[in-house]
């Protein structure tokens, strides 16, 4: 098997957090279908863009681009509402300056709050200007969540990850304009195709969070494995990671 070329780190912004690495399939060709990958941590500092390397390899084996993506988190400045959720959209609309980057064939994919990042991203283009420059240059066309976070105003409710979510967003209070405008589940119908990954034995985020976001969009398909846990998803050796990886195969080169 090919190996794909090195990906250096490349800044979307001025923040140390601000950038990406771009895996390319090889040096020549293009331009190419990309997978954004957003990494999870409840979005919080201690976690970063490293957890989903191993994926972007796989991709770009597999003949994709893959965006690995940093981005501002809780506990560091900037992080949380709205830096987190800005930079991640900087960060998709940094590929319109890239000319290794098809970006009609663009899909998103994240794990756990990353999961909410993706999907999120997925469906910014309904907030129209809710949220200071979020409009899109980018817009996907797919997304995947590996067991995410779809429902903030639930996981608010289930003080999920301790208390999570308040983290990002700040103290909130039932009818949250902050919920509308961060969950997906607020965005929802997304309009674009959604893959819902979860495994039946996490402990982490409940399976019922992806249960239910593809009981209230049309567009997401879920796939529940049999005894998996939270981290098996992000396993390139898994089952759940080959299920997203032919799906974006499926999606971006068919």
């Amino acid at each position: 098997m090919t190996t794909p070329p090195p990906a250096p780190t490349t800044a979307y912004g001025d923040h140390p957090d601000q950038v990406a690495n771009l895996h390319l399939p090889s040096e020549n060709g293009g331009p190419w279908p990309c997978v954004v990958l957003v990494h999870g941590g409840f979005w919080r500092t201690g976690w970063d863009r490293t957890l989903m390397t191993p994926l972007a390899i796989d991709l770009a084996r597999r003949g994709l681009a893959a965006w690995n993506i940093e981005y501002r988190r809780v506990g560091e400045a900037g992080g949380g509402w709205p830096g987190t959720l800005e930079d991640v959209a900087a960060a998709v609309d940094r590929l319109a300056e890239m000319e290794q980057v098809d970006t009609a064939r663009v899909a998103t994919c994240g794990h756990s709050a990353g999961g909410h990042l993706a999907l999120w991203l997925a469906g910014r283009h309904r907030l129209a200007g809710a949220l200071p420059g979020v409009s899109p240059r980018v817009r996907p066309v797919g997304a995947v969540s590996q067991a995410g976070v779809c429902d903030l105003e639930q996981a608010w409710r289930d003080e999920l990850g301790e208390r999570a979510v308040e983290g990002l967003l700040g103290p909130l209070e039932e009818g949250s304009e902050r919920i509308a405008a961060a969950s997906p589940a607020a965005l929802s119908p997304i309009g674009v195709p959604q893959l819902l990954v979860h495994g039946t034995d996490d402990d982490v985020v409940p399976l019922s969070q992806s249960r239910d976001h593809a009981a209230r969009d049309p567009l997401a398909e879920l796939v529940e494995l049999e005894g998996a846990d939270h981290s098996d998803v992000i396993d390139v050796g898994h089952e759940a990671w080959r299920t997203a990886a032919e799906w974006f195969s499926a999606r971006l080169t068919g």
